[in-house]
């Protein structure tokens, strides 16, 4: 069961840990100025991880720099590192290595990471030494495939047993077309990552974000941001046999202000969710309730429990 919660603040800029204990959260990591979005830990090395959307330009200058006036499609994305303790934080890919870095996920036993790049429209990975840098999963080629904002990627999961790759691209904002994928890890011989077989598993969701795996109960969990009431939601559903599509969903909780992070504990048969109004739920993954966690100032994005 998890003892703690990372979480990442982007308007205060840091790391965040909150014991499950429900003791006084701590400020782990300070001045992280590049707008955190994913993040892991890698339990073995003792290290944490996190993807960066870059440094956005304003839309409009003459406008406020809220999310609908932020323009992330210059290539600033990054990756930092440091220990569990918030110590020797350094990148692990500088700014600049690929476009808008969202949520982050893991393959140890190959000791790789998986993240989905927004802007760029691709999923991503790289060796945990930081080389090794490349392409999964090319949705677009061009600048104007790119802009579509439907290609593009947000949420990402990687089932080490099968071998296989999720990921969401949410779709328009409120726009009811959200979508949920998957592929196989490796990419087949004689494909490539703009051409490898795709699977459609869940389509027309109201805006899908970052989700989770639980493999021994073979059951997917996501956030939604989209409108309600099937968005702003925690959604489980089960994972459907390869080449079938995803069956029926299940709404666990609603009501959040553009939910966003999830990190499932499965002993504990809870999930937190985080939210961009600086609100951690935690939920019961048998629906039988829920309960506000923390409340703070800012905003959140990935959330991960060690």
């Amino acid at each position: 069961m998890f003892r703690y919660l990372l979480v990442l603040n982007q308007i205060k800029r840091s790391i965040l840990k909150f014991p499950i204990s429900g003791e006084e959260h701590t400020e782990l990591v300070p001045g992280l100025d590049q707008l955190p979005d994913g993040i892991v830990v890698d339990p073995t090395r003792k290290t944490i991880y996190w993807t960066n959307m870059g440094v956005p330009t304003l839309v409009n200058p003459d406008e406020p720099p809220a999310e609908h006036n932020l323009d992330f499609y210059a290539q600033t994305g990054s990756i930092e590192q440091a220990s569990i303790d918030g110590s020797g934080r350094s990148y692990l890919l500088p700014p600049g290595s690929f476009v808008t870095g969202k949520q982050l996920s893991a393959a140890w036993s190959l000791g790789r990471l998986y993240w989905a790049d927004r802007e760029g429209a691709a999923i991503r990975s790289v060796r945990l030494d930081g080389t090794d840098l490349r392409d999964e999963v090319l949705v677009a080629l061009d600048d104007t495939e790119r802009h579509i904002v439907r290609n593009q990627c947000v949420g990402i999961a990687v089932d080490e047993q099968n071998g296989l790759l999720y990921w969401t691209q949410k779709g328009p904002s409120k726009g009811g077309d959200g979508r949920i994928f998957r592929t196989s890890l490796q990419i087949p011989a004689g494909h490539t990552p703009a051409s490898r077989d795709i699977e459609v598993l869940w389509s027309q969701l109201p805006e899908p974000i970052d989700i989770e795996l639980d493999l021994a109960s073979g059951v997917i969990y996501w956030t939604d941001r989209g409108a309600p009431p099937l968005g702003n939601t925690l959604n489980k559903a089960q994972i459907p046999a390869p080449g079938q599509q995803g069956g029926e969903v299940t709404v666990l909780a609603s009501g959040f202000a553009e939910a966003i992070g999830l990190a499932v504990d499965k002993a504990a048969g809870v999930a937190y969710v985080s939210d961009m109004a600086g609100e951690i739920r935690a939920v019961n993954l048998d629906g039988s309730g829920e309960h506000l966690f923390a409340k703070v100032d800012g905003n959140f994005t990935g959330i991960v429990g060690i």
